[in-house]
């Protein structure tokens, strides 16, 4: 088994690399910096920097110091307190025309269904393995390329789409500040504890929640004093069911975001963690920020429908999006309220964090010699290109929002369909696997069924899909709501659970 240094050792056998010849495939965190190479000697540089030098290798027993429950809980809950899970909660409104309370139903269930995919693969990060790298075992090693390209863009558009967001916060308080320099500020921000690894972003999590949340108390105590909600009365019938749904599937994209890379902030716990225990702690800290932030943006959106010929709310809504839509609110508190904003603008680091650590780890498993440059190499090139998405994207945020959610539900519902039903059929749970092959192409699922089965899912959002350029004939039927992740999960697990005992009889993988 190769080290860090991994590649065709055949063909191109290095002078300097040090392979690892442990039974599991672990990588000792020492090999990275052996010989006289390039990649050795900025190794050592970054050892000498306190950076996070590994990659997708494996983790050892050794290195599995994270004993904190907390750590996992506090990263979910500060990623997801912040100003997007704010913009997502509007959309119940703004996009979609939902009452207040049916909003709020919405956003409490699917919320709960969004994320069990997130709680149930941070169980997979005490075996040592990023979740794109444990992919393999489902997806086999070349398909899980493919996934690996979507998560790539996933990570690339929620970093733009977070930058945006963030940018808006920033123009509501100086309107001379352009977008593209707000967007530039969150960017370097993050690089800066990005580029540190696994343990300086969980210390970051650990704190920056606190602040964050203290704001939009105040953003809560401040609009129920001034008596500005408005109880949006429910509404019934076909068309308050397509709305229901295509909200639903906003929110749920939202939630479940997070899925592909999930094991990616466990894979330092060591391997006899209580998974019970690592499945509530991820729970519990989704859940609240989730519930909380985005009940209150559905909340604040209600004031925009004050009739009352100069409704501050929805000047502010129209001139800086939701920065200006919260700075309203709180526009009694002076200059105090403008603080407020700019806490909130960098909450969007938090929530950044995660998909620009986690886009090198992914860049990783689409060949050996991406794995060859180092992570924090790829972390510097993921926030460039995210920063060249955000800025030409400023000015159409609410669109670009609405579709790329329903992107990341459709793609993850069928990521999740394959993989769920392969662990708990084919796999019969976590003993299951054998990990020491994790990087053994011909050890793998073959990856016939799964490329198939995605295909389904294909089919199967395409029938229930509901966008302003395509709606679907099963949508049709569901007043036009989106019901596109529901299928996409339903035909991709049925089809898989058809077709992979087929590949299995045929090809012994």
């Amino acid at each position: 088994m190769a080290g860090p240094l991994d590649f065709d050792l055949e063909k191109n056998p290095p002078a300097q690399a040090t392979l690892d010849t442990s039974s599991d495939g672990a990588v000792p965190g020492e090999s990275f910096a052996y010989g006289n190479s390039l990649y050795a000697k900025i190794q050592r540089l970054a050892g000498k920097l306190k950076i996070e030098q590994r990659g997708i290798e494996r983790v050892p027993a050794a290195e599995q110091t994270d004993t904190s429950y907390l750590n996992i809980g506090s990263m979910w809950l500060a990623a997801n307190m912040v100003v997007s899970s704010f913009a997502i909660g509007v959309l119940g409104q703004s996009v979609y025309n939902l009452g207040f309370v049916d909003a709020i139903l919405t956003v409490l269930f699917f919320n709960l269904l969004g994320i069990m995919t997130v709680c149930f693969f941070s169980c997979f990060g005490p075996f040592g393995l990023r979740q794109m790298v444990f992919s393999r075992f489902w997806f086999g090693w070349y398909v899980t390329k493919f996934f690996a390209i979507l998560n790539v863009l996933a990570c690339m558009g929620w970093s733009a789409a977070n930058a945006i967001v963030g940018a808006q916060m920033i123009n509501a308080v100086n309107s001379d500040v352009p977008g593209f320099a707000a967007i530039l500020i969150i960017a370097i921000c993050t690089l800066l504890i990005t580029f540190a690894g696994y343990k300086v972003v969980h210390l970051y999590e650990f704190w920056c929640w606190i602040p964050t949340f203290i704001v939009f108390l105040i953003v809560l105590g401040t609009f129920a004093h001034s008596g500005d909600f408005q109880n949006i009365p429910m509404k019934v019938g076909s068309s308050e069911m397509g709305s229901v749904l295509s909200f639903g599937s906003a929110i749920y994209g939202f939630a479940t975001g997070w899925t592909s890379y999930a094991a990616d902030y466990t894979v330092y716990q060591p391997a006899d963690r209580s998974r019970r225990k690592i499945f509530f702690s991820t729970w519990l800290g989704l859940i609240f920020p989730l519930l909380f932030v985005e009940m209150l943006g559905v909340a604040l959106m209600t004031a925009t429908t004050i009739n009352d010929g100069n409704n501050k709310y929805q000047a502010g809504y129209d001139a800086s999006g939701n920065g200006g839509l919260i700075g309203a609110a709180i526009d009694p508190l002076g200059s105090f309220g403008k603080f407020c904003l700019i806490i909130l603008a960098l909450s969007i680091v938090a929530n950044n964090c995660p998909n620009i650590y986690s886009v090198a780890l992914t860049v990783q498993v689409l060949s050996r010699y991406a794995q060859r440059v180092p992570r924090f190499v790829w972390t510097f090139l993921g926030s460039c290109v995210s920063v060249a998405i955000a800025i030409p994207g400023y000015s159409h945020f609410e669109t670009v929002l609405e579709n790329f959610m329903n992107f990341i539900a459709y793609w993850l519902a069928i990521y999740s369909g394959i993989s769920l039903t392969d662990h708990f059929v084919f796999k019969r749970g976590f003993s299951g696997y054998r990990i020491e092959n994790y990087d053994k192409p011909d050890k793998l699922p073959i990856g016939i069924s799964a490329a198939l089965a995605f295909g389904f899912g294909v089919a199967g959002m395409i029938t229930g899909m509901s966008q302003s350029w395509y709606v679907g004939p099963i949508a049709h039927h569901a007043s036009g709501g989106d019901v596109g992740f529901e299928l996409a999960f339903a035909f991709s697990a049925v089809s898989y659970l058809c077709l992979r005992p087929i590949e299995m009889r045929v090809f012994g993988r």
